[in-house]
């Protein structure tokens, strides 16, 4: 086998979280200019109800990838629970307290609790240079917190409050790699439902105000765009390097938020804010600078999913080879070899 059939799903799915990231990262300022005056609950149902008709309109045929089935919808529920309920509520009253550019800032946070929810859970590899790049991003989110106190207790609850939205979806983020090998459409589709009738009935009942027509279109289409194709983007590259990595490309998004916050009139910076997006983007340059490989055995797995038959891992037979990626059950036969690897599905052996 070639160097080439384990290089590219790693570069495919380096380039699906950096989607995922922009289309994420340009979201959160235009969410904390669209939604001024509206209840933390409305607006998160606006945003995941656009992510809710990316999710149907993205479904594929059966025959091209995995179905969800029954035993997924308590993971489902917890996702829909963390990442489409507490999240984007956090977020949503985060940023009508705090500025844009440092809420964006502190969103990279995300990706230590994705890594460290993933090492927990899946026991993916961190080499030191993975913890080392973590204590980064620690060192500029206390950096953040200690300038928007600074500004007043209000600006560091809302900077605190989108702290606890990056937990949460951290915890959505390790949830969901479980579910990485299904249909990314209807995982979007399952957890944005649940998240906008849960947040809509919620803004209901708190008798949160009624949006204003064009606030509600251009909420349910950054929805769309931000939460929607963005999830299903980070879906599809957690199924292709694992759940750690994916968070790490991923901590880019907050670097363009800020930066895109700033080009919509966003003047807080100030040096201690400059110096804690420094510490994150060093801690993510460094994680991503990691590089893996060893001998590893792999044991007999039967399992289904979409895949290719020139990724180096199946070569199992068909009557009619199929074209391009397909999905079924299919079985992987034991064997031992040493490459370069990342957590994906076929490489989850503990270190």
């Amino acid at each position: 086998m070639t160097a080439k059939h384990f290089s590219l799903p790693a570069a495919r799915g380096g380039l699906l979280a950096l989607l995922a990231a922009l289309l994420f990262g340009v979201s959160t300022p235009l969410v904390q200019h669209f939604g001024k005056g509206l209840g933390a609950f409305t607006t998160a149902a606006l945003l995941y109800a656009g992510a809710a008709a990316i999710g149907m309109a993205s479904r594929q045929r059966v025959e091209r990838e995995a179905r969800v089935v029954r035993g997924d919808v308590p993971r489902l529920l917890s996702m829909a629970a963390f990442g489409a309920v507490l999240g984007p509520v956090a977020l949503a009253w985060g940023l009508q307290h705090t500025s844009g550019a440092s809420a964006s800032l502190m969103l990279t946070l995300e990706a230590l609790f994705t890594a460290l929810l993933a090492r927990l859970l899946y026991q993916e590899t961190m080499d030191r240079r993975v913890w080392a790049a973590m204590l980064l991003l620690l060192a500029g989110g206390v950096a953040l917190v200690l300038d928007q106190w600074r500004s007043g207790a209000t600006q560091s609850w809302g900077l605190l409050a989108v702290l606890l939205a990056t937990a949460a979806w951290g915890a959505d983020n390790t949830l969901s790699r479980a579910l990485a090998e299904r249909d990314p459409g209807q995982v979007v589709l399952g957890k944005a439902a649940m998240g906008t009738v849960a947040t809509a009935v919620l803004a209901w009942l708190l008798g949160e105000p009624m949006p204003a027509w064009g606030a509600a279109v251009a909420l349910f289409a950054i929805g769309a765009s931000g939460y929607g194709l963005s999830l299903r983007f980070y879906l599809l590259a957690q199924r292709a390097f694992g759940a750690a990595r994916t968070g790490s490309v991923f901590a880019f998004a907050p670097f363009i938020g800020a930066a895109f916050s700033v080009a919509l009139g966003d003047r807080s910076g100030t040096w201690a804010m400059a110096a804690g997006g420094t510490l994150m983007m060093l801690g993510v340059t460094l994680h991503l600078a990691e590089s893996h490989g060893h001998e590893h055995e792999h044991e007999r797995l039967e399992h289904e999913h979409a895949h290719r038959h020139d990724d180096g891992h199946h070569d199992h037979t068909h009557d009619v080879l199929p074209v391009g990626s397909h999905s079924h059950s299919h079985v992987h036969e034991p064997m031992r070899h040493a490459h370069s690897h990342v957590p994906d599905v076929h490489h989850q052996h503990i270190h």
